[in-house]
């Protein structure tokens, strides 16, 4: 699979190509926070138009975050997508709690990215609604809606990535709809696997583009493009009767590699992954990013909490690695979210494989049940402040460990450390824990 797009910058400029013609023309580009925004800031600087920000929130089912059930906007607009309610057997109770959370992340958002200054007046206006991507297109539709009720004249939705059957439906709320790739690899679930690097865009990056647009796109800050790696690439790793898919990053002379077991519901293309791989990487360290499960497995929810066949998978892969000439010698890591955090526990203690370290991210240990009295292998848990059954589950499961085993609480963070600076640390505490624990002699250990 060829990834289309450098990253959001790169799409940015590509997508203005395509919107040349609303040059000199009276529009206004709105970004959709977070992702959006670097994208449309380089539309709105190609076009030399204002920018501004839509503010939109995703409302991610709770135990597969990355696919969404429906978004709110500013405004008052909810939209909710019952089909994606309907197949995942949602509750009132769930929809309602993290519609809540995400209500109150809206508000400060918007606080925060306008910071007193009045949203520029749409009334009338054609404006160019800016995200990275097309996915379920929920949050499409709630930026469409939050703009109808301002009055505008006409709504142009933008994207460089998307599913083709969702630019076709969001075709009935917006004037227009321009999507630079459709390709057939894409779906509904992440728009990560357009780019080949998809780091996660901070409240800081937004608050600084938004700047430089309202003081006339001046204050640019050219920075060199890192050393690019030795091998980055899609793979396809064999394990038991099927194939599943992964992507691969090796940078020059590595420390170590890290293989990331994704939490339930997620996939390779997690921009909270890739954003903790993308540090590692910086810090010297290979990275493995793979799809635990098949598409097609994906759609039984009960392989999500298959702790032993996903354990097996990261094992095979792990296997895998030994027959690379780049990576078969390195000592390795593994980084496990949520159910992946287990999976990596139950795969360090496999005979067949031996792993250096362990990190856990907002990680349910505990799914691994009786394999955690065997566990040796150095580990980190990471949980965060406001996750509290998640801590308390980790409590106990660092107690059942008896290798070492270190449990760091980040203060302020929930489930998915979506809070400013909060997956920042997690991406620090972990390069520190594998280049500690890598870089160890076996004599060491």
């Amino acid at each position: 699979m060829q990834l289309l797009f450098h990253d959001r910058a790169d799409a940015g400029r590509r997508l203005a190509q395509r919107l040349e013609s609303f040059r000199g023309q009276d529009v206004i580009v709105l970004g959709v926070p977070r992702g959006g925004v670097p994208v449309a800031f380089e539309v709105a600087k190609a076009l030399r138009a204002p920018l501004d920000v839509l503010v939109v929130r995703k409302l991610g089912v709770p135990f597969q975050p990355e696919l969404a059930f429906g978004a709110i906007a500013e405004g008052g607009v909810r939209v909710i997508n019952d089909p994606i309610v309907e197949q995942t057997a949602l509750s009132a109770e769930e929809i309602g709690y993290v519609e809540s959370a995400q209500q109150s992340e809206l508000r400060r958002q918007i606080d925060l990215y306008r910071r007193g200054r009045d949203r520029i007046p749409l009334a009338g206006r054609v404006v160019l609604i800016i995200d990275d991507g097309f996915a379920s297109g929920a949050t499409a539709k709630a930026a469409c809606r939050a703009a109808r009720e301002q009055g505008v004249a006409r709504i142009v939705l933008a994207a460089p990535v998307g599913s083709a059957d969702v630019v076709a439906m969001l075709s009935s709320d917006a004037d227009e709809v321009v999507c630079l790739e459709t390709p057939t690899f894409y779906g509904y679930v992440t728009v990560g696997q357009g780019y080949r690097r998809f780091r996660r865009t901070s409240d800081d990056e937004v608050v600084a583009l938004l700047d430089r647009a309202h003081t006339g796109y001046r204050q640019l800050v050219v920075s060199a493009l890192d050393d690019p790696p030795v091998r980055d690439e899609e793979v396809r790793v064999p394990t038991g009767l099927v194939e599943v898919a992964g992507h691969l990053t090796v940078a020059e002379n590595p420390r170590g590699i890290v293989v990331f077991a994704h939490g339930s519901g997620s996939s390779r293309h997690s921009p909270r992954n890739r954003y903790v791989a993308e540090v590692l990487n910086q810090a010297g360290l290979a990275t493995l990013l793979f799809d635990l499960l098949t598409p097609a497995e994906e759609h039984n929810r009960a392989n999500v909490f298959d702790i032993e066949l996903l354990a097996a998978r990261l094992v095979d892969v792990t296997g895998w690695l030994a027959t690379q000439s780049d990576t078969a010698s390195l000592p390795i890591g593994y980084f496990g979210a949520s159910t992946g955090a287990a999976a990596a526990l139950v795969a360090a203690t496999d005979p067949r494989v031996t792993v250096a370290a362990v990190v856990s991210r907002g990680g349910r240990p505990d799914l691994a049940g009786g394999h955690l009295r065997d566990v040796v292998t150095p580990t980190l848990l990471i949980v965060g402040g406001r996750d509290e059954l998640v801590l308390d589950l980790n409590q106990r499961a660092q107690a059942a460990i008896p290798g070492p085993c270190e449990l760091t609480v980040v203060p302020g963070a929930t489930h998915l450390f979506e809070e400013p600076g909060t997956l920042e640390q997690v991406a620090e505490l972990a390069r520190n824990w594998f280049i500690e624990h890598l870089s160890r002699t076996p004599a060491d250990m």
